[in-house]
């Protein structure tokens, strides 16, 4: 099963930006983190960032008949974006959105998700395992029809 991570604005900015909420680990320890306890498991894993919008709407439409699963922190972009869930939309590929932070308890804005919409699955306030549980769901529901 091919399963691509995509992270949206500031989450290459893990371990400066607001480590009292997103601690003080790395994206590059988010990886790390993420290879390490999904190892001998039968995934291909792909992993995109960025902090733009259309390079996030490009890649999920890149993805339409390559990969599997998406798990997805589109972090402020999920509040906002409609052009993100549209692309969801439009290549039907099974997504399960993460959060590193438990947006419940954060600022009303937080709150709303527009790739929620989407999304089978969200799981928020876990950390780092909140992509690992993602993609255990994926792995879980689908590789078995594959």
């Amino acid at each position: 099963m091919k399963i691509l991570i995509i992270n949206g604005p500031n989450i290459n900015m893990l371990g400066i930006r607001e480590p009292e909420i997103y601690g003080k680990e790395t994206y590059d320890d988010l990886i790390d983190y993420i290879r390490e306890r999904t190892e001998g498991d039968s995934e291909t894993l792909e992993f995109y960032q960025s902090n733009h919008e259309g390079d996030l709407v490009d890649r999920i439409q890149q993805s339409h008949g390559r990969m599997d699963g998406i798990v997805i922190n589109a972090a402020a972009y999920t509040h906002t974006s409609v052009a993100i869930l549209d692309a969801l939309k439009a290549v039907q590929i099974p997504a399960v959105e993460v959060h590193i932070s438990d947006i419940e308890t954060r600022e009303e804005f937080r709150k709303i998700s527009y790739i929620g919409e989407y999304c089978e699955k969200i799981i928020k306030g876990r950390g780092f395992q909140g992509y690992v549980d993602g993609i255990e769901y994926l792995r879980d529901k689908y590789s078995k029809n594959r």
